[in-house]
This record gives structure tokens, C-alpha cells and sequence, in this order.
């Protein structure tokens, strides 16, 4: 599994047979009638494998976040496949592969939305180096992904069984066998031919990237703020043209936390209000640490101000300058668990006392309630703030909201020259697909890249490299399936896990009465 994912192995070849032990082995427990305890603790050793593999580098950023994520992880997972167990171990069916499919699409979907959200391991995300293998993304995003691999999975596992009993010439020449060629090779056929047909619409916009390469641990919150954001600027100045007509730099450039209502009169604020005045006077796109002031308590994450009166809450901030108005904030919604968001502190809010202390972020920060984007005269864009790039159905809201290119800002030094940010990187292709949209991504530390509405990176920086790059990108106003419907794959098969839970509960309910009588 984790030799499968990109940039632990990038053999993703390896998706379509990884699951077939584990199915083997949930086979042989059901039939010896064991209890499925035996299956959760294999499975667990089998995900906390997976998941140690694929995402061993948090450790570089945290190692008590590192452990946290690899065991709490593996334990969820290992959780929904004894479901898995017990739903056809009751159910004695020949439905095998749809409860398969429903338990483990619910997981990941589940995944997207709870306190614990952590979709980085769903398995769609395999094909994050291969756009042209997946271009139907825009029709089920990341979990029609998963579906493909698991359904896969499944069939071989069958397959490989019924050696058994059958003549292995018979078995490749069976239905089970054409039907598996044709589930493998029938999407990568459409995607290929969807990937060379494709063509942009040509609807033009200069884009500026900045990679100051400010190391987060001893520069990010050490050297003065201004020093900063005048290294951004210089660095921008040299590719600016008459048609640029956005600059973007990374997460927290703005480093040093500042109150939103008083911003206007800082030197910052001023500074970079003069930059974007001056010809041909481009936006500015940035993040920051913010503050937002409020009368009364605004939500759980709201804090009172001490020896004075109202409340405040902090922010992971993307901040927009356009000439000739005021600077504009949009806050960062999905949060990384452990560092900016502590799960279910509405209950027990001494979990705020375990936050993960990072220079400029720990404890709960604010949100957006809702997906917002910035829309100016001549652009309308999302900022995605680092982890919401992975949150593909958060994107395709944006998007809905009438984002024409998507914009990322993320920081990701945190874990060093390791696969993390890489494979956040590659995440970012598949967003691309999914809805269409060229990609602007500005990263701290590397990398920074362009990416077309095929998924292809146009254009790249290295790791740990001070640079700025220019490129021209298409503007796309057309929404997908995708975009319009969100993970519909996941609302269903959720809906299916629910209804097959109800129905096993049912039916043991009615095996004890008759069993009494």
C-alpha cells in the first residue's frame, strides 16, 4: 500500500493488488467462523504499515503529531474494515464487493468531514502523478479513485480464487477475467483520450509566484516582518510586465499577527498598498496571522480579551491588496488537526492545553462558516491556504462560487526536503482535474508550481530554492460534474453503509427472537 503512493514508492501499480491479502484473509475468518477480533488485529498491523510508510515525515514537524496521526489513523481504518467483516459475515450474501466498496468509501468521506479529518491516505490520491490515467476525476473526484482501485481489488481477489477450483486457462478466458480487463483498461482508455482532446479555452492571465525560502524554524518568526515582505517584492519586481496581473506569496508571508480593523495604518499594510499602486498595479496575494476583534463571543474559538472588554479569535488569513481600496481577508477553513484545531474542545475544552505549539499557529483558530473567494474587476480566484488543497469537494465549492483559477498559498517547510511536500504538491493536480481550473500554487520553501486543467505542472521550482516565476494561465468559467454535484460517490455509499447497518442489526434481532422460540 504505502510503496503505491506517490513518493514512498510511486509504484501505483501496486493500488490494484495491495488489498487482496487482507481480502483473503477476511475470507478464511468468515468461513472458520473466528471472531473478528482476529481480523481487526491484522488489519491494524496491515494500516498502521500503510500508514508509517506513507506519512512517516510528520515526525520532522512533530513527532507526538506523527504518532498521533499513524495510530489514530490506523485504528479508524482498521475499524471500518471489521465492519466491513460483520456486515457480510451477517449478511451471508453474494453482495461482497458493494459492502467492501460502501464500508471503506464511507470511511473516506466520513474522513473529509469529523473532528478527526484526515484525507490525506484516501486512495485516489495514488493517481496524484498520473493525470492521464484519471481524467473522469471531473465527474467523481478522488473516491470515484477509490472505487476503481477497490472494485479492482475485489474482482482479482475472486478471480484468484476461483483457481481452486477451475482450470486456470478457463479462469482467463472467464467472464470475471474480460470484465476485469475491461473495469482496469476502459477508464484509462476514456482518460487518455479525454487527456489529448482536451483543450483550453483561451482566456489569459499573467500570474507572478514568490518562493522566499524563509526557513519557518529559525528565520519565519525570528527575522522582522518587513525584511520579509521586502524580499517578496524585490523578488517580484523583475518579472513584472504590463500584463501581470496577480502576485502570489505563500502562507503567513505576513508573519507577525496583526488586528484586521487596524491594519490599514500599519507599515505593512502601507508598504504593499504603495507596491500595488504603482503601474501596472497588480493584486497582491498573501497570508497572514490575523486578529479579528468581536463584541461578544462568536464562537467556541473566540477568546476574551484580557483587562479589556470583547472577545477575539486568530486566523489563518489569506489578504488581498488591490489599488485603490482597502485590503480584504479571507479566513482559512479546514484546519490541520493538532496545530491550528483541536477536535471536540466544545466538550472538553482542556484539550486546547495539548495544541501543538508552531511559531505563528497553535490551539483552535477561526473559520469561514462557508467557502468564500476573492472577486475583483478582471479575476475571480479561490486562496486556498495549505491543507484545504487536499479537501477536493472544499475546492469545488469555491469554485462553484465562481472562482475561474485556483490559487494556493502554503508554507510546507515544516517537513523538511521529505515526500510530505511532494505529495502535497501532486495533490494539487487532481484538484486541477476535478474542476477544470489552471492552479497558481506559491510554496515558502519549495515547491511552487503551475498546473494546466489537464493536471499537467507547467511549470516548477525546486526545494529550497529563493525564487520567483512568471506564467500565463487560462481562466476557466465552465463548472464539471464534479464541481456542481461535489463527492456524490461518498453521500451514496454512505447511505448504503447506513442502510446495510440497519438492515444487519435488523437481522440479528430477528435470529434472536427465533433462536428464543
Amino acid at each position: 500500500m504505502f510503496i503505491s503512493f506517490p513518493f514512498t514508492g510511486s509504484q501505483t501499480y501496486l493500488a490494484f493488488i495491495a488489498w487482496i491479502p487482507l481480502l483473503f484473509l477476511t475470507e478464511h475468518l468468515i468461513h472458520a467462523e473466528s471472531k473478528s477480533r482476529h481480523l481487526f488485529l491484522h488489519s491494524y498491523i496491515v494500516f498502521f504499515i500503510y500508514n508509517l510508510g506513507s506519512t512517516w515525515w510528520i515526525w520532522n514537524a512533530s513527532s507526538g503529531g506523527m504518532i498521533f496521526a499513524v495510530v489514530l489513523n490506523a485504528l479508524l481504518m482498521a475499524l471500518f474494515i471489521q465492519i466491513y467483516f460483520l456486515l457480510k459475515k451477517h449478511t451471508r450474501s453474494n453482495f461482497g464487493l458493494l459492502l467492501f466498496l460502501v464500508s471503506w468509501i464511507s470511511f473516506e468521506y466520513y474522513h473529509y468531514t469529523w473532528e478527526l479529518s484526515w484525507p490525506w491516505l484516501s486512495i485516489g490520491n495514488v493517481f496524484s502523478i498520473h493525470p492521464e490515467y484519471i481524467q473522469w476525476y471531473e465527474f467523481t473526484g478522488v473516491l470515484g479513485g477509490t472505487a476503481w482501485v477497490l472494485t479492482i481489488n475485489y474482482l482479482l481477489f475472486n478471480l484468484i480464487k476461483s483457481t481452486k477450483t477451475e482450470n486456470i486457462k478457463h479462469i482467463f478466458k472467464s467472464k470475471l477475467a474480460i470484465l476485469i480487463f475491461f473495469i482496469i483498461n476502459g477508464p484509462i482508455l476514456y482518460s487518455l483520450y479525454r487527456y489529448h482532446q482536451y483543450n483550453e479555452t483561451k482566456d489569459a492571465v499573467e500570474v507572478v509566484l514568490i518562493q522566499p525560502n524563509i526557513n519557518p524554524y529559525t528565520e519565519k518568526f525570528s527575522i522582522d516582518v518587513a525584511t520579509q515582505v521586502e524580499k517578496v517584492t524585490n523578488l517580484a519586481k523583475p518579472l513584472i510586465t504590463p500584463k501581470t496581473k496577480i502576485i502570489i506569496a505563500p502562507e503567513t508571508a505576513i508573519s507577525a499577527s496583526f488586528w484586521e480593523h487596524s491594519f490599514q495604518q500599519t507599515y505593512i499594510s502601507q508598504y504593499i498598498q504603495q507596491f500595488v499602486s504603482s503601474p501596472p498595479s497588480p493584486l497582491f496575494l498573501c497570508g497572514a496571522s490575523t486578529l479579528k476583534y468581536y463584541q461578544e463571543k462568536n464562537s467556541t474559538v473566540s477568546r476574551a480579551i484580557p483587562h479589556e472588554d470583547g472577545f477575539y479569535e486568530s486566523y489563518n488569513t489569506s489578504v488581498l491588496f488591490q489599488e485603490k481600496r482597502d485590503a480584504s481577508f479571507i479566513h482559512k477553513s479546514k484546519l490541520v488537526l493538532g496545530v491550528e484545531r483541536i477536535p471536540f474542545n466544545t466538550l472538553l475544552p482542556w484539550l486546547e492545553d495539548l495544541a501543538i505549539d508552531f511559531d505563528g499557529a497553535s490551539g483552535s483558530l477561526g473559520i469561514e462558516k462557508t467557502p468564500k473567494i476573492f472577486k475583483t474587476k478582471e479575476l475571480n480566484f479561490t486562496s486556498s491556504v495549505c491543507y484545504e488543497s487536499v479537501y477536493g469537494e472544499f475546492i469545488g465549492q469555491q469554485v462553484k462560487e465562481g472562482a475561474q483559477v485556483v490559487f494556493i498559498i502554503t508554507n510546507d517547510g515544516w517537513w523538511g526536503d521529505t515526500p510530505g511536500y511532494k505529495q502535497h504538491a501532486s495533490f494539487a493536480r487532481l484538484r486541477a482535474i476535478e474542476n477544470r481550473r489552471s492552479i497558481g500554487r506559491s510554496a515558502n520553501t519549495g515547491v511552487s508550481c503551475f498546473i494546466n486543467q489537464r493536471g499537467d505542472v507547467i511549470s516548477k521550482t525546486n526545494w529550497d530554492e529563493e525564487i520567483a516565476v512568471k506564467q500565463t494561465i487560462n481562466k476557466n468559467k465552465k463548472l464539471t460534474f464534479y464541481s456542481r454535484y461535489g463527492d456524490w460517490i461518498g453521500m451514496l455509499a454512505s447511505f448504503l453503509f447506513f442502510v446495510s447497518c440497519v438492515f444487519v442489526v435488523l437481522l440479528k434481532i430477528k435470529r434472536a427472537i427465533k433462536k428464543k422460540s
